[in-house]
């Protein structure tokens, strides 16, 4: 009896790719206090065990603003604000200190965790904490002193590795020592920004209320620009100035903002992703990583989806597209011998390294015509247009050619060229060589385009 392949199996195999890519990669996870407050902060934890045995190397940054703030306010201590930094003076110092230092322990006694019936069961997992952050005082500015507000000075690189390289795993919070023996008062959005940058991590991922940056649809944005983000943060300053509740009193600066403001620093000194994603759902963490499309918003230097010209090493990824439509019957079948002495006449879209389009253009330079074929679209991807990326690509490299134009044989997409404005002809349109292959059993529809 046949057993039909289920979610659970088809889910596996589509993370497959991303496990071997994320296994033995660098990531700083920056998790705010108000994460770590939330409900969902055990599966958060549990995602982050689950990452660790897959071989990922994990730096654990850790805020406290909001616990910080549950303190002072218990003591009826109020602290002032300088261009959205607290200002941690010394009577405020030894809370700010507590709360962090309670903080640190409570997640490292969650990834301590390994109970039966938990995804954590069997689990040993290492955690380092230490004076792998060297600070210094940030001074005073505009006559404001910050006190025991500081900045990094130091970051022991090589100690970070070795705890690493000892499938450890390093958390980091927002209090450090400086050379005098002084503790200062950071922002864990610099710790983690600066961690990232000096590891050479390959991504930084944060964690905010919303799932990433949302649109004015509700929808995620998928991909952000640093140039991008810059003009966000501007209209997002623009509308607060008109709040004269201003920086200096509170910091009022986003969750969402704060990291954005982190993730273009670290994008533009070479960290290649950074992700921010809800820490209310559960399972944000993993489907951000492990799915196609994820759930989140990336800041990138370049679009983790790019169209280009296919290679000799990109046959293997063109045939696992093709075949399922040749078997179908919706492509004419080709073998690898014919995809070898063809490869650089194909475009395709590359996902992260996965091929989830293609498409042909086959020149026949006397007519000034071109046929446009083995156009194939991965399933998962069909409803963002990239039929259409191809095709534009295609009267890009048409007109570079001098064809004036793209014809298509088609069996079972007649529709969607007929929209993109194909018309339908008879086979004496075709040019000469192909009218002598044209196969009057297949009975393609055939359609051309004026470029």
């Amino acid at each position: 009896m046949k057993i039909r392949s289920t979610a659970l199996v088809k889910g596996f195999r589509q993370s497959a790719p991303y496990v071997n890519a994320h296994r033995g990669k660098t990531m700083v996870i920056m998790l705010g206090g108000e994460a770590v407050a939330d409900k969902n902060f055990t599966n958060i934890i549990s995602d982050l065990s689950l990452l660790h045995s897959l071989g990922v190397k994990i730096v654990l940054v850790h805020g406290a603003r909001p616990q910080i703030n549950e303190i002072l306010h218990a003591n009826n201590i109020e602290t002032p604000y300088h261009k959205g930094i607290r200002v941690t003076e010394e009577k405020t110092l030894n809370f700010v200190m507590q709360a962090a230092g309670q903080l640190q322990l409570a997640i490292t006694a969650r990834l301590s965790m390994s109970l039966n019936n938990t995804p954590m069961a069997g689990t040993q997992l290492n955690v380092v904490s230490g004076n792998f952050i060297v600070s210094q005082p940030l001074g005073i500015d505009d006559g404001i002193d910050y006190c025991h507000s500081g900045r990094i000075r130091r970051i022991d690189i090589e100690g970070i590795n070795r705890a690493l390289d000892q499938n450890s795993i390093v958390l980091l919070g927002p209090i450090a020592s400086s050379v005098t023996g002084d503790s200062f008062n950071l922002l864990s959005e610099q710790v983690a920004t600066q961690v990232a940058i000096k590891l050479k991590a390959d991504k930084l991922i944060g964690f905010c209320s919303e799932q990433g940056v949302i649109d004015e649809n509700g929808n995620a944005i998928a991909e952000l620009f640093p140039k991008d983000v810059d003009k966000l943060i501007e209209r997002e300053q623009a509308i607060n100035s008109s709040d004269h509740t201003a920086y200096s009193t509170q910091d009022d600066s986003s969750g969402t903002t704060r990291f954005l403001r982190a993730a273009t620093v670290a994008c533009r000194a070479g960290v290649p992703r950074s992700h921010l994603i809800s820490y209310k759902d559960d399972g944000a963490l993993i489907q951000e990583l492990f799915s196609l499309d994820g759930i989140g918003t990336q800041v990138v230097m370049a679009s983790a989806e790019q169209v280009r010209t296919a290679k000799i090493d990109d046959i293997g990824g063109i045939l696992d597209l093709i075949r399922p439509h040749e078997e179908q019957g919706v492509l004419v079948r080709r073998s690898r011998e014919q995809l070898e002495q063809e490869i650089h006449q194909f475009t395709i879209i590359e996902k992260d390294g996965l091929i989830i389009g293609c498409a042909a253009l086959y020149p026949y330079k006397d007519e000034q015509m071109a046929e446009m074929a083995c156009v194939a679209i991965d399933p998962e991807y069909r409803d963002g247009n990239r039929g259409l990326l191809l095709l534009d690509h295609m009267k890009l490299q048409s007109k570079t050619q001098g064809i004036t134009k793209i014809f298509v044989l088609t069996t079972h997409s007649l529709h969607w060229f007929r929209e993109q404005g194909f018309y339908e002809v008879g086979v004496e349109s075709l040019p000469m060589q192909k009218q002598s292959l044209y196969n009057y059993q297949r009975r393609s529809k055939i359609l051309t385009l004026n470029v």
